[in-house]
Formats: structure tokens, C-alpha cells, sequence
């Protein structure tokens, strides 16, 4: 019998293209013996060398003969309809992609005992006493954050191997979009006047600390539910400070408003952020600091 780290793992990643999907398809494709798959929506992938399907999360029998014909080990749903406000108008299509979708995989995982690792957010709470742990009671304020708190009740009742990963405030590098660390640069360094809100705290977290997490739960197949988030809670204010103070930014460009002038559709949890010391008694969960992070992206982007 082959050692386990010898045994081929089949790694299916849906969003692929998205932000930690591209970061999650760029770790595992340079490790032997992992066969991967990538999703998402678009035609074509963003990435090169990883087989790739075009896939609605939406169409049931599509997702179940992709999981059928593939057969994962492990499936990494970083497939999300993310967008807070839109949540608010576009209702139905939110809940066919964050809760029917993860509907349908975890049917297709169940038939092949898959394991399926699904991320949710920090959404899920009303931010009022933040930061939370996994055992804080969820009370969402807004559409988005009912339909991922509905995903993972689907998942409870589900039958399927998985495991939630909650986490909040993504940054780091990927092709598709700029992420806030680079929007904030890529505005002040062209002269751009921002508005930052200075009452929402929360714990940063950089997408390479969220795959080493994902990775962390197929090494050791762990199940249940766990926080991923940064060292720092701050406010973003404060988290766009550092990021200027680290880029030589001119400061006086960022202007400090509450969240309530931004008049946005959707209410968001001010207060809130998470816990992460499950994950780093049970995973060996070690986020890199806010100021590590940024070194590591200015080497990446040459900046």
C-alpha cells in the first residue's frame, strides 16, 4: 500500500478564475501528484497548464457529471455570487449560486465521497461584538450574508465530507482584478482622492494564508468549521494607512468617512472580524502580518 503523501489527490476548484480560485489553482499545480480541475463561468480560464470547464454553478445535472466524470478527492468551492449590494436587488440569481449551487456539489460529493471544502464569510454575523469564534451565533444583516449563512446550514444536512472556512476582507495578488491593497495604490498614485470608511474593523486576510488554510484541511482531512483571518483587527482606515505608509502614498489623498455616508445598498457588519485560534491549534494556521504581506506582493508586482 502507497504511502498517503505518494497517493494521486484530485482536486476540483470551482471559481476558478476568481481571486482564490486562481491563487488556489497556482499552489496545487506545482505540487506532483495532484491532478486538478478548474471551473467557472467564463469560457476560458485565466490561467494556463490546469484542465479547465466552463460551469453555471446553477446547473444542477452540469456540476453533478463534472464531479461524476472527475471524480475529486477533494472540491474547493471558491465559487460566489460576491457582490454585497447587488445581493440586495439580484436575489434570486444570489441564492441559486450560494446556496443552490452548494446544494448541488455537496449531492456530488456525497455519491463519491468527496470531500468538499466550501468558503463562507464573516457576513454571517450583525458586526455589533465582533470579533466572533465558530460557536458565536450567526444574525445577518444583509441578503449576502443569509444566503452564505444558508450555505452552510445546506451543508449541516447535506451527508457530504466537508468542511467551512470562514473568513473576511480578501486581499493579495490574481489576473482578474485589482484587490484593495492594489486599488488603493493603483487611485492614490494617480492622483485620486478615496474615501475610506473608518467604522468597520475587521482582520485582514491575504488569499495565500486562505490556501495554505485549504491546504492545511486536505493534508490533515480535517472536517467542521474554522475562522481564517489575518494577525491585525483594524479598521480599514487604519489597513489603508499601512498600505500607504508601505507604498510612500500621499496620505492626505484618503479621506476617512463612517459607512453610513456611503448611502449603500446593503448594511454591513461594523464591528466584526474572527477568531482564528481553532485554526491555529487544529490546522497550524500561521497568518503572515499585514506588513509581511505587502512586502510579499510588491516583490510579486515589481512594484
Amino acid at each position: 500500500m502507497l504511502p498517503q503523501d505518494l497517493i494521486k489527490k484530485r482536486i476540483l476548484v470551482t471559481g476558478a478564475n476568481g481571486m482564490l480560485g486562481q491563487r488556489t489553482i497556482n499552489f496545487y499545480k506545482a505540487i506532483e501528484n495532484i491532478q486538478l480541475l478548474g471551473t467557472s463561468v467564463e469560457e476560458k480560464p485565466v490561467f494556463n497548464y490546469v484542465d479547465y470547464i466552463s460551469c453555471d454553478l446553477s446547473d444542477r445535472e452540469q456540476i453533478k457529471k463534472i464531479i461524476s466524470d472527475f471524480c475529486p478527492d477533494f472540491i474547493v468551492n471558491a465559487a460566489a455570487f460576491t457582490n454585497v449590494d447587488l445581493s440586495e436587488s439580484e436575489k434570486e440569481l444570489a441564492w441559486k449560486i450560494n446556496v443552490k449551487g452548494v446544494e448541488y456539489l455537496a449531492e456530488g460529493a456525497r455519491i463519491i465521497d468527496a470531500h468538499l471544502i466550501h468558503i463562507s464569510s464573516d457576513y454571517i454575523f450583525d458586526g455589533k461584538n465582533g470579533p466572533y469564534s465558530e460557536t458565536d451565533k450567526p444574525n445577518p444583516v444583509g441578503y449576502y450574508g443569509r444566503t452564505k449563512l444558508a450555505s452552510e446550514n445546506t451543508l449541516k444536512i447535506s451527508g457530504c465530507i466537508n468542511t467551512v472556512l470562514r473568513t473576511n476582507v480578501l486581499y493579495g495578488i490574481a489576473d482578474s482584478r485589482p484587490d484593495f491593497v492594489r486599488w488603493v495604490v493603483n487611485s492614490v498614485s494617480s492622483g485620486k482622492q478615496i474615501n475610506i470608511v473608518t467604522d468597520q474593523v475587521n482582520n485582514p486576510t491575504f488569499i495565500d494564508d486562505l490556501v495554505q488554510a485549504i491546504n492545511r484541511v486536505i493534508e490533515f482531512r480535517k472536517q467542521g468549521i474554522f475562522n481564517i483571518g489575518g494577525r491585525e483587527f483594524l479598521n480599514r482606515f487604519e489597513f489603508t494607512e499601512l498600505i500607504a505608509d508601505f507604498f510612500n502614498l500621499d496620505k492626505t489623498l484618503i479621506k476617512p468617512i463612517l459607512t453610513e455616508e456611503l448611502n449603500q445598498a446593503a448594511k454591513r457588519p461594523l464591528k466584526s472580524g474572527l477568531l482564528t485560534l481553532k485554526a491555529e491549534t487544529e490546522l497550524s494556521y500561521k497568518p503572515h502580518t499585514i506588513g509581511e504581506t505587502l512586502a510579499l506582493m510588491k516583490r510579486e508586482l515589481n512594484l
